[in-house]
This record gives C-alpha cells, sequence and structure tokens, in this order.
C-alpha cells in the first residue's frame, strides 16, 4: 500500500529500516497523531496548570468528582491475559540486539523491552529496537561479541513474555513529522509495536502489551485507551487484546490509581510502583515549597520511608481490589561477577527489597540483571508457592489518606557534602553515556537510567534553590556546586580504564548546569538533552 500523504522522515535511511517504516505503519502512525495529537497537547498543558497551583501553594488529594468510581465495589479489569497470569519476576532493559537476547534467555517471566528510560531516542535505536523485537519473535536474531562469544535464543516455551515500553507524553519523535509537526514519541514507539509485533504475539499464544509510563492523571490513561481503540481497529485486531500495565511513576497519579485502572479496564493489566521516577515526581512537584517538602539525599531515601509505604501499600490493595496485578519495583543495586563483597552486598539488598515487596502482596518484581532473576524468583515463589500470584490477597487493612502520600517531611536520613557529591558525579557520568546512546549505566554499583539521573539533578536544584545547609558543610550555592562539579570531573578522567569522549563529556557537563542550576527548572532532562542528539 502507499505511504501516507504528508508524512515526512528527517533522518536518513539504513538497512532494514523498510521492514519497519512500512507503508501501512507509517498510515497508522499518521491515524493516531492525527487522531489524538491535540489532546495530548491539551493535556500536557494542563500539567502545567497544576504545576502553577503546587507552586501557587495548593496541594493534591484524592478526585472529589470521581468519588463514585473509587466507592464502587462492583467493577473489575480485564481477566488476566495469556503470558501475563505469572508475573513473579520481571527483568528490564534496551532493546539492542546483546540486551534483547539477554533478557529473554534470563529465566524472568516478563521482559520490560524498554523504549523509554533505559534506552535513549537515538532515531537508530529506535528503529533497530523495534526490528530486534520483530526478530526475536520470528526467532532469527543473533549477536557475536567481539570476543567471539555467541548470544542465541533457548526454545521459546523458556522466553518470558515480551512487555514493551513506549516513550512518555511529553517526549516526541523528531524525526517524523506529521503534517509539519513532530510525531508523538508515545504514539510512534507503540504503533509501530503494535504494527509489527501484535500479531507475531497472538500466533505465539500471548498478546501485545505495554507499559505505560509517567502519567499524571486518569485522563492520560483515558487517551492511552483511546490509541488502543483506534489502533486495534486499524489493523482489525478485537478491541480488549492489548493489554497496559501502568507504571505509577508521578506523586498526582498516586491519587487517580483507581481511576487509572477504571480508563484502561477492558486493557488494563494492573499498576507497577515505579519507584524511581516516583521519587523525581515528588522532588519536581514541590521543589519551590521549602524544607518541608525537601527529601534527604537519595541514597537515603528506603522504600521504608513512611510516603512511600503509604504509597506501595495503597498500590497492593487498589489493584487486587480491582482484579489488578501490583508489579514492585526495580531495586538500583547491580551484582557484580569481579568483586565479591560488592555482589554479597548487593545480593542482600535486593533479597530485603524483594523479601518486603512479596510480603506485602506484590504479585511480582522488577530486576535490572539476569544475575538478579533468580534471587527474585526464589523470594517470590516462597511466598506464592504453586499460585501464580496474588490476587488473593486484597490488603483490606490498607487505609492510606492524603496526608499519608504527602508525608514527606517524616523521612529520615540528612543533606551531606557527599550527597551532593554523588549527584552531580552521577549526572555527569549518566548524561555522558545518554548522549552517546546507552540510557542504562552501572555508576558505583548501582543502575542508573534517566529517572534516577532525574532524582540527582533535582535534588541539586531543590537544595540550591531553597537554600540547604549540608549536615556536615555550607549551604548549597551555585559556587560550591561549580566547584564540585570541576572536581568530580577531575575524578571522573583520573578513573582507570574510563572509557570518556571527551567532547560528550563537556555537552553533559554543560547540559547539567542547566538542568541543575538554572532558575528555570527543566520538567524533564531528556528533553534539551534530545534536541542536542542527531
Amino acid at each position: 500500500m502507499p505511504g501516507p500523504e504528508n508524512v515526512e522522515i528527517t533522518a536518513p535511511s539504513r538497512e532494514r529500516y523498510d521492514e519497519i517504516l512500512t507503508p501501512q505503519a507509517l498510515s497508522l502512525l499518521a491515524t493516531l497523531q492525527r487522531e489524538l495529537g491535540a489532546r495530548r497537547t491539551e493535556l500536557l498543558a494542563a500539567r502545567g496548570v497544576r504545576q502553577q497551583d503546587l507552586i501557587a501553594g495548593g496541594t493534591l488529594d484524592f478526585l472529589p468528582q470521581t468519588k463514585d468510581i473509587r466507592q464502587d465495589a462492583s467493577w473489575r479489569v480485564a481477566p488476566p491475559a495469556p503470558g501475563l497470569v505469572d508475573r513473579r519476576v520481571e527483568i528490564t532493559g534496551p532493546t539492542d540486539k546483546k540486551m534483547t537476547i539477554n533478557a529473554l534467555n534470563s529465566g524472568a517471566s516478563v521482559w520490560l523491552a524498554d523504549f523509554e528510560d533505559a534506552n535513549t531516542p537515538l532515531w537508530d535505536n529506535m528503529v533497530t529496537g523495534q526490528l530486534n523485537l520483530k526478530d526475536a519473535l520470528d526467532r532469527v536474531i543473533d549477536y557475536t561479541a567481539a570476543d567471539g562469544k555467541q548470544y542465541r535464543l533457548r526454545p521459546d516455551g523458556e522466553l518470558p513474555t515480551i512487555v514493551a515500553r513506549p516513550r512518555g507524553w511529553h517526549l516526541e519523535e523528531k524525526h517524523l513529522l506529521v503534517d509539519g509537526g513532530r510525531m508523538s514519541g508515545s504514539l510512534f514507539d507503540f504503533g509501530l509495536h503494535l504494527c509489527h509485533c501484535a500479531k507475531r504475539q497472538i500466533d505465539k499464544g500471548r498478546g501485545p502489551y505495554f507499559y505505560l509510563p509517567k502519567i499524571e492523571s486518569h485522563l492520560e490513561a483515558r487517551l492511552w485507551n483511546d490509541a488502543f481503540n483506534i489502533a486495534q481497529d486499524f489493523l482489525g485486531i478485537p478491541r480488549g487484546t492489548i493489554r497496559a500495565t501502568v507504571l505509577i511513576e508521578t506523586i498526582p497519579a498516586a491519587f487517580e490509581m483507581d481511576e487509572i485502572l477504571y480508563e484502561l479496564k477492558d486493557h488494563s493489566a494492573g499498576l507497577n510502583a515505579g519507584r524511581w521516577d516516583y521519587l523525581f515526581s515528588v522532588i519536581k512537584k514541590f521543589r519551590t515549597r521549602g524544607r518541608e517538602f525537601v527529601l534527604p539525599e537519595r541514597n537515603a531515601v528506603t522504600m521504608t520511608a513512611p510516603f512511600m509505604r503509604a504509597y506501595t501499600e495503597l498500590l497492593v490493595h487498589t489493584c487486587h481490589k480491582r482484579g489488578a496485578f501490583a508489579v514492585g519495583g526495580m531495586a538500583a543495586f547491580i551484582p557484580s561477577r569481579k568483586d565479591p563483597e560488592v555482589n554479597a552486598t548487593a545480593l542482600a539488598k535486593v533479597r530485603d527489597d524483594k523479601t518486603r515487596e512479596s510480603a506485602d502482596g506484590f504479585d511480582g518484581s522488577w530486576v535490572a540483571h539476569p544475575d538478579l532473576v533468580p534471587l527474585c524468583r526464589e523470594v517470590f515463589d516462597s511466598v506464592l508457592g504453586s499460585r501464580p500470584n496474588q490476587l488473593d490477597k486484597l490488603r483490606e487493612d490498607v487505609s492510606v489518606s492524603a496526608a499519608d502520600l504527602l508525608a514527606i517531611a517524616k523521612t529520615p536520613g540528612e543533606i551531606t557534602e557527599a550527597g551532593l557529591r554523588n549527584n552531580i558525579s552521577v549526572g555527569l557520568q549518566y548524561l555522558a553515556a545518554w548522549l552517546g546512546g546507552n540510557g542504562a549505566v552501572g555508576i558505583f554499583n548501582l543502575m542508573e537510567d534517566a529517572a534516577t539521573a532525574e532524582i540527582s539533578r533535582s535534588q541539586v536544584w531543590q537544595w540550591l534553590h531553597n537554600d540547604i545547609e549540608l549536615a556536615d558543610g555550607p549551604r548549597v550555592t551555585r559556587d560550591l556546586v561549580e566547584r564540585i562539579i570541576g572536581e568530580e570531573l577531575a575524578k571522573i578522567r583520573a578513573t582507570p580504564g574510563a572509557d570518556l569522549d571527551e567532547a560528550r563529556l563537556g555537552q553533559a557537563t554543560v547540559l547539567f548546569k542547566e538542568v541543575a542550576l538554572a532558575d528555570d527548572y527543566a520538567d524533564f532532562l531528556t528533553v534539551p538533552a534530545y534536541e542536542q542528539m542527531p
């Protein structure tokens, strides 16, 4: 079929791109953009209005206009979909060829194939990632490393269910223009994956499944639901075939969990406790509100903080009363095959994290490294036994108020010079890697992605603009941050074996200062960073 009119690709074509950017796929993308683009813009503007209200002293609360939905005990989401009944271990990672094979061979129940925070939106990443998923489903994917090691897929029966995560509503795809304007990055990633992989997944007895990131309201969930219906109708797929798990990773969404499940009801597969973006959202939303809303340094904030306990317990309770899955978040600690002490520490911390989640009633949880799959499975096996999930654990003991979700000031911990230095170093190193095309980076034995980098730079911004004094040092000022940036850059350059691109490190430094020091706060560091990409 011929391609749609007024659709322009502004990036060069490479080998096999035509297998993804087909006339049918481009027609679907154009349809989605034309039908939903204006509403997407309106909803992003609504985020800005809500932010201005918070800056002016407003607060968040459960919505009075949707009280009937929350209080109606009768409705449920769709029954569990094939391949999503047992979600006890989910591995997340980008869609490059090596990670695709490693994730699918990991022994996990689900692979979150990430086009978002563990990825960077280089045009080549976005298109070849789609190719890798198609090739994996066709079993024609393989990879040979520089040392000659070969990677090939295990038999289909041993592979996890693929769940793709498109970019958030705030991001655009600048290389695809529809009627002269940029395509929504969310709809681009979603539409291409659905077009090429839906039938392949259905033929394997599963289906086209998605994780939906960065949602801030039930109206944004409604927009996704409409996208699902438009795309299913376009491709001749029955409505309800798509299933989506929403990441509750913004604090406004925590007040609308019931409503988000309701909007996606026939397409809903549950909610995920996206802890790192959630912390970023707390900082961002209340960044100007003084010490009452200032968190301790990021490594001191644990899932046992009162406001985090309220959020996760409410998520399990809300999901299970609606027949939806509750999926735990990602512990950032990564194992080491070279350092036994680092490895032991990481395994102990991940075990504690997963033990708490399984006891709270979560149906499964995330890991970011194949070596953590057996540990997570062991912990959830000990609670689940032969059961596939904990949907029967209703947590009727849970009662969470708006004040509980906003009890940020009760978080124990302090802000030290070491914490400030860590935030600065992580921000610089991560941005340098991101600009080079790598969105999941091991730094100081933690797996950093865009969410954790957002926490790092946002805390620096908040501490600077709220005149925070370090527990062991002076007040955070621009001069202090500038000095530490210089010192941390010297350490990065002096690190043995560091593979540095000086141009990118310089670019990252300029960008970090822009998003951490400027008076005007950038809502997402990836937005200005994307403009610096080819």
